[in-house]
């Protein structure tokens, strides 16, 4: 089946995460409910990359969403595709790093650390041939960063041989008036240099110009912004989504061809 595990970390990667899970599945025809009400069966080809098929024919995202910050819950389980997300695929305690890497690594990461390697595993231990993890955060907060850099490490720990693939946020004081983001940033792709098979990362100052330059947004917002990011994501994908678009492709074969 060759199955995939998101983890979304921090307030950023599960912002993006549910914005990724809304775009896919419009494109595989699953509703708000879980049911897919497609116009073809070609959607449901490989629907079990990304989904895992519960009672009553629904689909549910296979994810993890991990956050030191309990008001996450609220924010992921809003959304239009809210409802799939199950509470029992979140995992959240205290109210934040604020912006540091240390808390999100050494301290509060620490205690937050072992539930979230069990969700994770309970995924894996559901799927028949796991290819890997796709994780989503920003550099630039405490959370996504430090508890990010935490995760990608326990990971690659356990599941050696398995693909770990990011979408990480880069921050740009352009953007944000956050003074300890550029120090986030570096403590955390030292880490994702060391851990991640394939780190595909997004400058929110590019993004940004994107939607101005290129767009024609005139005051782009950060829901303008977090569209672009999950367009790159639903792209990337698509080709071990979709069947007829690469029949022998899947995340492994891409990581390999890009290092190539």
């Amino acid at each position: 089946m060759r199955e995939i595990v998101v983890v979304q970390v921090g307030n950023c990667g599960n912002v993006i995460g549910s914005k990724f899970w809304e775009l896919i599945s419009d494109e595989h025809g699953i509703e708000p409910d879980g049911v897919w009400r497609g116009n073809t069966r070609l959607q449901l080809e490989r629907i079990e990359v990304y989904y895992a098929e519960g009672r009553k024919k629904r689909y549910f995202p296979r994810c993890a969403c991990l956050d030191i910050d309990q008001a996450i819950t609220s924010a992921v389980q809003s959304g239009p595709y809210g409802r799939l997300i199950d509470s029992n695929n979140i995992v959240t305690k205290g109210d934040g790093t604020g912006n540091n890497w240390a808390r999100g690594y050494y301290t509060d990461g620490l205690e937050l650390v072992q539930p979230s390697l069990d969700l994770i595993r309970r995924h894996c231990e559901s799927t028949d041939c796991l290819q890997g993890f796709q994780l989503s955060q920003s550099l630039g907060g405490g959370t996504g960063s430090g508890f990010g850099s935490l995760i990608l490490q326990k990971l690659s720990e356990e599941y050696p041989d398995r693909i770990i693939n990011t979408y990480s946020v880069i921050p740009s004081i352009m953007v944000s008036t956050v003074v300890v983001e550029p120090y986030n940033c570096v403590l955390g792709l030292n880490v994702l240099m060391e851990t991640a098979s394939e780190a595909i990362c997004m400058d929110n100052e590019a993004m940004n110009d994107i939607c101005t330059k290129t767009l024609k947004i005139s005051f782009p917002t950060i829901r303008d912004v977090n569209h672009l990011i999950c367009s790159v994501m639903t792209g990337v994908t698509a080709c071990f989504r979709c069947l007829r678009l690469q029949e022998n492709i899947d995340c492994i074969n891409m990581c390999a061809e890009i290092n190539e």
